[in-house]
């Protein structure tokens, strides 16, 4: 007798997680989907549900068709025949069934890793003997994406006796399912041999954090997506080219545009407008627009986009491919875009001549998590422009906004201006500009102490050798002053001893410093935050982006300050407006734990950068440490 003819259905990652873990046995004794209080369960579409209720089973096949399982559909447990594992994917060799695990590694520690090693925890599992990393990767899980988490993993696993094992575990979005599914995954990996949680402090390796730079790029760096969302006539068209030609200008970074018409014409030949058509077209826009963002691009896509379930499948689709996805919902209200219609699409609309019309006789579902909302009703395109680009800014993606003042108002700030300059810089309008908001400022004697707060991870190394540093070489300057912080620091406690002995063969005393950790207090204080490396930076602006002008790595403020003739708040303001780029060339890295010979190395490269960093503040000619 034939088989029935079994429905395909491809899988969503977290499904074919849940599949690979059932095919390997990690939840052995669990074969089934569904089971009562089980956190694995397997949602199917109505309609390939429908068939696979008539046919008795559903076949589950990965992205390229490739059968991966044979599903029993009925009633009670849908019961899991595996077929194969997955056959693509980068690390497949790493992938291991917990029978193979536990046969190959017996005896060893099993530690789970869901984010890059640091110093710290490399030694918590140097001591711990012969080990196994059980990378748990899986949408949601780590950290790190995926394959980032397994080549931070690989490269800490070079410098230990340990062996490397990915585990395809998703999370499902609650905490309690998770830690049980997890808890129960690593006891089948680990089997009766011992299992060691790792603890959460120490700072990243070099090796290790240019891997987790590389993933997680700071906010102006990472490839990014404008999505412009609105009814037909209400000028998201309009922004989003006004946009596009602002950042064009600005000749910072590349940009594409995914225009609704020419996306028919080249990516969407042969669609309708059916409802089902504009969501796949939709679709494809979001698809096209999220690979741009994977390799750092910047995408700008204008279409009605009325429905909230589409927008958000968009939005997923970037923020897995590791970008940032930037809402714009252009809200000009529809008596205002029936207004404006010159083509009579609406008039034709409500005469019943298209059918599906959105805002008319189809519904826009209003988005309520824009990154911006902007009303162009009675305002210029650049007047509504200008909310757009205040949000990018502030939320730390790009600065297009004009802060260039009045000519008029420069020229006469200019001519009551003291000349401090050299006739090098005459007609530089750059200069002009500076001397412009320097006239304009209150005298250096009424202005308050310029903050400044070194960071780095634990603040017992870099930051306070910094503060103490700095505080020394601008001990005659009290218009700056200096404090440290650590993004996962220790309270009160004393300085490193290796690094305090590199500060005393400078003459200095650390007797009376200990350390503070990172506070969202000490970030609004600061006027001016300078940061060991370039995580660090980035530790600060994923909670704090609309800071993005005064954080800074200590090297990359370093570079930029010779290029301007100022010092105090006007310096920390024109670097603001005008700064470079954080790039791993300039990090200082951790000497904790690594003897004297490291610390004295970073000793002497953070006393090379404080010799231009304190004089520039404090605007004095030398430094004294």
């Amino acid at each position: 007798m034939p088989s029935p003819v079994v429905p395909q259905h491809c899988p969503s990652q977290r499904e074919l997680d849940d599949l690979e873990l059932l095919s390997v046995g990690a939840l052995s004794p669990i074969r089934a989907f569904n089971e009562p209080d089980s956190p694995v369960t397997l949602t199917l579409p109505p309609e390939v549900l429908e068939q696979a209720a008539r046919a008795g089973a559903v076949e589950l096949v990965d992205p390229e068709g490739l059968p991966l399982a044979r599903v029993a559909v009925g009633d009670g447990p849908w019961t899991v025949e595996p077929l194969t594992h997955a056959q693509y994917g980068p690390f497949r060799s790493f992938y291991l069934s917990p029978a193979d695990v536990r046969a190959q590694y017996a005896g060893r520690a099993f530690v789970p890793v869901t984010d890059a090693l640091t110093d710290v925890q490399l030694r918590e599992v140097r001591d711990l003997g012969p080990a196994v990393l059980l990378a748990l990767v899986g949408r949601g899980t780590p950290s790190l994406s995926p394959v980032a988490l397994l080549r931070a993993t690989l490269t800490a696993a070079d410098h230990l006796d340990a062996e490397v094992v990915a585990v395809p575990l998703a999370s499902h979005g609650d905490a309690d399912v998770d830690h049980a599914l997890g808890v129960q995954v690593v006891a089948n990996y680990a089997g009766i041999d011992r299992v060691h949680g790792l603890q959460d402090a120490g700072e990243l390796p070099l090796e290790i954090a240019e891997i987790v730079a590389a993933d997680r790029p700071a906010p102006e760096e990472q490839g990014l997506v404008l999505f412009f969302t609105g009814l037909s006539g209400s000028g998201k068209s309009t922004l989003a080219r006004a946009l596009m030609d602002r950042v064009l200008e600005q000749g910072e970074r590349t940009v594409t545009s995914l225009d609704g018409d020419v996306v028919r014409r080249n990516l969407s030949a042969g669609l309708t407008f059916s409802k089902q058509d504009r969501e796949t077209n939709i679709l494809r826009i979001g698809w096209v627009a999220a690979e741009i963002s994977r390799h750092g691009g910047l995408a700008v896509c204008s279409p009605i986009a009325p429905f909230d379930a589409t927008r958000q499948q968009v939005r997923a689709m970037v923020e897995e491919a590791g970008g940032a996805f930037f809402l714009v919902h252009v809200a000009t209200p529809l008596e205002e875009c029936e207004r404006r219609d010159r083509k009579g699409l609406y008039a034709k609309a409500r005469a019943g001549e298209i059918p599906e019309f959105t805002g008319i006789s189809s519904p826009y579902e209003e988005p309520d998590d824009a990154d911006v909302r902007v009303d162009t009703t009675g305002r210029s395109i650049e007047d509504a422009l200008d909310d757009v680009l205040d949000a990018l800014a502030s939320a730390g993606f790009l600065d297009l906004t004009d802060e260039d003042a009045d000519p008029d108002e420069v020229s006469r700030l200019v001519a009551s201006a003291p000349r401090t300059s050299t006739s090098e810089d005459e007609g530089d309008p750059t200069v002009v500009e500076v001397r412009a908001e320097r006239a304009s400022k209150p005298p250096a004697e009424e202005r308050p102490a310029l903050q400044v707060l070194f960071v780095c991870t634990a603040n017992i190394c870099r930051s306070p050798y910094m503060e103490i540093t700095a505080r020394t070489a601008s001990a005659d300057q009290p218009g700056v002053q200096f404090r440290s912080a650590g993004t996962h620091g220790f309270r009160d406690h004393p300085m490193d001893g290796v690094m305090a002995e590199a500060l005393g063969r400078r003459g200095l005393e650390s007797d009376e410093f200990t350390s503070r950790p990172l506070s969202a207090a000490l970030i609004e204080q600061a006027d001016l935050i300078l940061t060991a490396e370039m995580s660090h930076r980035s530790f600060i602006l994923d909670d704090h982006p609309g800071e993005f002008r005064k954080v800074f790595t200590l090297g990359q403020f370093a570079e930029a300050v010779a290029n301007f003739d100022l010092a105090g708040h006007e310096l920390v303001l024109a670097v603001g407006d005008r700064r470079g780029t954080a790039e791993p060339r300039f990090d200082v890295h951790d000497p904790y734990g690594r003897g004297p010979e490291a610390a004295e190395a970073c000793a002497t490269q953070i006393d090379d950068l404080l010799r231009v960093v304190v004089p520039a503040l404090t605007g004095s000619d030398r430094i004294t440490a």
